[in-house]
């Protein structure tokens, strides 16, 4: 690999300032659970997860559309892989969106932090790798933290355990779609990957919200302006900065920086909903965080994993044509 593909040329301006970067990202990253909140007294959650991300996958296809980049042959050689991970988005959003009807999004934003421990066990039994001992503590502190929020008293009615599940659900879904995508996906042009890989989500999503009875046409400007918001902040933007800041920091550093993002979401939620967690969830939140930490920094001592990364893990440098995927 030549020393452009390694260290590509820096833009100028605003997109070169590091420190605004990551002030960018995290303030857009941490509002995914704040957007379901919003939505949710206009919406069902699975409708307004389909609308939200129609509306990014409009303004993909646009930007694709008009640069004459949108290339369907890449689709149909590549259909079996875009419907599962289509599915496995579609599933991480319906759950994670349903999920704040039961828990704040700040502590729903805490317990997302355990995607970084359910990327390191793909790796484990995909890859067959081994576990330092860091990465063992780490899991560990990272599990008790979510017992320690999921198993908290609350009102009579109070749903946090199942609130956790759905979080949990999300994570799982979202990591097992970030491990089929690096290794099966990693030669696929960026851009076509990404609006494809948007649209077979929203088809699951459509699926998701008929079936249950819960298809509505969203009623009034405000509910469509937080979609357009919701959309255009949360994805479009946010995933941009995203792998923006991918390339300007080791892997490591970069996950740990995102581990912050619970802190402004709690911010946003107290802000906009009177809502935080509780003394229980801030110590199970911060358990949580400190072992992402720990399996973060142990896995940079050693061989770097191909599914270490989380979250939408497909490096925009990368270019592997899907139709090998066979299993």
């Amino acid at each position: 690999m030549d020393d452009t593909a390694l260290n590509p040329a820096k833009p100028k301006g605003l997109m070169n300032n590091v420190p605004a970067i990551v002030f960018v990202l995290l303030l857009v990253d941490s509002l995914h659970f704040v957007f379901a909140r919003l939505l949710l007294p206009y919406l069902p959650p699975t409708t307004s997860s389909f609308y939200y991300m129609t509306v990014a996958t409009v303004e993909i296809g646009l930007f694709a559309a008009v640069r004459g980049r949108i290339k369907w042959r890449i689709f149909r050689e590549n259909a079996r892989f875009f419907l599962i991970i289509g599915f496995l988005i579609a599933t991480a959003t319906a759950s994670s969106f349903a999920a704040v009807a039961y828990i704040d999004p700040g502590t729903a934003s805490l317990i997302a932090r355990m995607s970084t421990v359910f990327a390191l066990g793909f790796s484990i039994f995909w890859l067959k790798e081994q576990l330092v001992r860091g990465e063992q503590i780490g899991a560990i502190v990272a599990v008790i933290g979510v017992f320690i929020i999921s198993f908290q008293p609350g009102e009579p009615g109070s749903f946090v355990w199942l609130g956790t599940l759905l979080v949990l659900t999300a994570n799982f879904a979202y990591a097992l779609h970030a491990a089929i995508v690096k290794r099966y996906g990693e030669e696929i042009e960026f851009t076509n990957f990404f609006l494809f890989r948007m649209m077979a989500a929203i088809l699951f999503l459509l699926i998701f919200a008929t079936a249950r009875g819960e298809m509505t046409w969203p009623r009034g400007p405000q509910v469509w302006w937080i979609l357009l918001l919701a959309g255009t902040v949360n994805v479009t933007i946010s995933r941009t900065l995203y792998y923006l800041a991918l390339r300007r920091f080791k892997l490591s550093v970069h996950t740990i920086l995102l581990t912050l993002s619970p802190v402004v979401t709690i911010l946003w939620s107290f802000s906009l909903f009177g809502e935080r967690p509780s003394p229980q969830g801030f110590l199970g939140g911060f358990i949580v965080i400190l072992g992402v930490i720990l399996v973060t920094t142990s896995r940079n001592r050693k061989r770097p994993s191909i599914i270490t990364e989380i979250g939408d893990s497909v490096d925009p440098k990368s270019a592997t044509n899907c139709t090998n995927f066979t299993n």
